[in-house]
C-alpha cells in the first residue's frame, strides 16, 4: 500500500454478529453491510470487512460514519491496525497458505 508522505497508514477491521431471525433483522444486517461497502470497506470474510486509511484522522472520519450506521441489534467490533500488521496477516485455504489479497494503492502526493 502506498500512502501520502508523512502520514501513517492504518486499517480498520470491522467484525460483526447481527441477528437475522426476522425479516426486519435481515434487512438491517443487509443495510449495514451495504453501508460498509459504500464507505470503501470490502469483505474479507462473511462478517469481517476491512478498509485502508491514509492516517489516523482519516480513520476517525470512517469510524464516525460507521457509528452513525450501527444497527439497533447485534454486536459490532472495530479494530485499528497498522499497514505493517495487516501485511503480516496469514490466509489459509484449507491446509495451504496463500498471500493475502493485493489491494489497490492510494494516491501518493509529492
Amino acid at each position: 500500500m502506498t500512502y501520502i508522505s508523512g502520514f501513517k497508514a492504518v486499517w480498520l477491521l470491522c467484525m460483526f454478529d447481527l441477528p437475522t431471525h426476522t425479516k426486519k433483522q435481515r434487512k438491517a444486517a443487509h443495510k449495514f453491510r451495504k453501508e460498509l461497502i459504500e464507505d470503501g470497506y470490502w469483505m474479507l470474510q462473511f462478517s469481517v470487512y476491512g478498509r485502508p486509511c491514509a492516517s489516523d484522522d482519516h480513520a476517525a472520519v470512517h469510524l464516525g460514519r460507521l457509528q452513525l450506521n450501527l444497527p439497533k441489534e447485534g454486536q459490532v467490533r472495530v479494530m485499528k491496525i497498522t499497514d505493517k500488521q495487516y501485511q503480516r496477516m496469514l490466509v489459509y485455504y484449507g491446509k495451504k497458505s496463500k498471500a493475502a489479497e493485493t489491494i489497490p494503492g492510494q494516491l501518493e502526493l509529492f
